[in-house]
């Protein structure tokens, strides 16, 4: 240490001013954003936290998930935001960071991309011409003026209108083709920061929802991710619900026939549309996307009768969902569930059916399935009484997913730009060629950014033109 402190004084007392490699700490802080490996990082990193998204639910959990995680896995989580990891601040945060790493390589490096693209190198020196391995040469008797004039048309005619410099008693001639094409990949850089902010604009001011809505029913407002009321401006009316089926029992097709409606009247246009999977509803920049279906329990009755094996008149029974009653000859009967389709706990049957639960007096309690269109089904057990369904007055309900996004317009921009950038960075070069022109011979030079083989088959063509040319 006492050597290096000797030595610097020297250096200062004779005058030599010792030059430095320590950066301040703006620098430091300019040279990390400018950093090819903190993109690498960051495109690592977003890769693998989209994962996440991928593997875990995202917004209301559903009931099954929340049996299966454990009460402190759920608490992590959620403090983590992996249950909307995409508007977590960690992850906002990447993409800000990713964005300013963006813009400071585009800072950095595009200027030195633009001159080069707008100051070519128009006078080729000798050390350049050696570093070509596309090159031709041709003799030509004459003035050189003429060569000059007569190679100028020439090149304009078989590549580009070059420009004409003269250095040293040479002529020297430029001409280049697409070398804009150069910016493809700063067109690249710009259509993510656009789709950001599309993005952004979208997790703002837009918001995600689901909203169910019972046949002959209407709606104002829909429910949020974190459960709070959204309203929506304007109602929607659910006029009906249909679903089809397979012949295995699983659903072919689900639609919804919605109406909008503005003050209570029926807006023009928007009467009585079929919403299906893929086919949604939107209006004022709303999205309703047909998600899910179901038979609407609040408020139905269901119709049973019981019929005494021995014989007699049936007894009526008009039950609600979770509601005990009390038969004359004191069998309790209770309404667990009911369906439209039995297939949900009755494999190989199908059509509306219900689970009971039936206890005769003095007996133990039983529960079974009671068929609408399988009576012999029903006739089968062998019990006083023989319980058949007979249908319900309960509605339908459907169930839809809905989104505003007003920053969509902004993304689908964004990659349009990105297509048409990428097309300019990987399928367009920049074509250069010069010729040199001394007294008695001309010698052609070409180099291209990318696709050099397409290039030299090109330059060939036209050195077979430039050998066989008249001066």
């Amino acid at each position: 240490m006492n050597q290096d402190i000797f030595c610097r004084n020297i250096f200062i007392r004779r005058g030599i001013t010792l030059a430095t490699t320590e950066r301040s700490f703006v620098e430091k802080v300019w040279d990390f954003f400018c950093s090819l490996k903190l993109t690498l990082f960051l495109l690592i990193s977003l890769a693998l936290t989209s994962i996440i998204g991928t593997v875990l639910p995202q917004g209301q959990l559903p009931p099954e998930y929340l049996a299966q995680i454990s009460p402190t896995k759920l608490q992590v989580y959620s403090k983590l935001g992996f249950f909307d990891m995409y508007h977590s601040w960690w992850f906002i945060t990447l993409l800000y960071v990713f964005s300013l790493n963006l813009i400071s390589c585009s800072i950095k490096r595009l200027p030195h991309v633009f001159k080069f693209v707008t100051e070519p190198t128009l006078v080729l020196a000798e050390s350049m011409r050696n570093s070509f391995s596309l090159r031709k040469e041709i003799t030509f008797p004459g003035a050189i003026e003429k060569g000059r004039d007569r190679l100028t048309e020439f090149l304009g005619s078989e590549f580009s209108a070059p420009i004409v410099t003269e250095h040293n008693g040479e002529y020297h001639l430029f001409a280049q083709k697409t070398a804009w094409c150069r910016l493809g990949v700063y067109v690249v850089h710009f259509s993510i920061l656009v789709i950001f902010v599309g993005a952004i604009i979208g997790s703002l001011s837009g918001y995600k929802g689901f909203v169910s809505i019972v046949e002959g029913t209407r709606i104002s407002s829909v429910e949020g991710r974190n459960g709070q009321s959204i309203p929506l401006g304007f109602e929607v009316l659910c006029e009906k619900f249909d679903v089809e089926f397979y012949k295995t029992g699983a659903p072919k097709e689900f639609r919804s026939i919605l109406t909008v409606l503005e003050n209570g009247q029926p807006v023009p246009g928007f009467t009585k549309v079929k919403v299906i999977v893929n086919d949604p509803l939107s209006y004022k920049g709303i999205t309703f996307y047909q998600s899910s279906y179901g038979q609407a329990s609040e408020g139905s009755e269901h119709y049973f009768t019981a019929t005494p094996r021995a014989g007699g008149v049936p007894e009526k029974i008009v039950a609600r969902e979770g509601a005990l009653i009390t038969l004359k000859d004191g069998t309790k009967f209770k309404l667990l569930e009911a369906t439209q389709e039995v297939r949900e706990f009755a494999p190989g049957f199908s059509g509306p059916a219900a689970r009971i639960e039936v206890t005769p007096k003095g007996a133990a309690p039983q529960v079974f399935v009671s068929f609408k269109n399988f009576p012999e089904m029903n006739a089968m057990r062998g019990d006083a009484l023989i319980f058949g369904y007979e249908g319900t007055n309960a509605k339908m309900y459907t169930g839809l997913q809905v989104a505003k996004d007003p920053g969509v317009w902004v993304v689908w921009l964004g990659c349009t730009l990105m297509l048409i950038g990428l097309y300019i960075a990987f399928f367009m070069s920049h074509k250069r060629i010069w010729l040199v022109i001394s007294k008695g011979h001309a010698r052609m030079y070409g180099n291209a950014s990318k696709n050099q083989a397409a290039f030299e088959m090109m330059f060939d063509t036209i050195s077979e033109k430039f050998k066989q040319l008249k001066i």
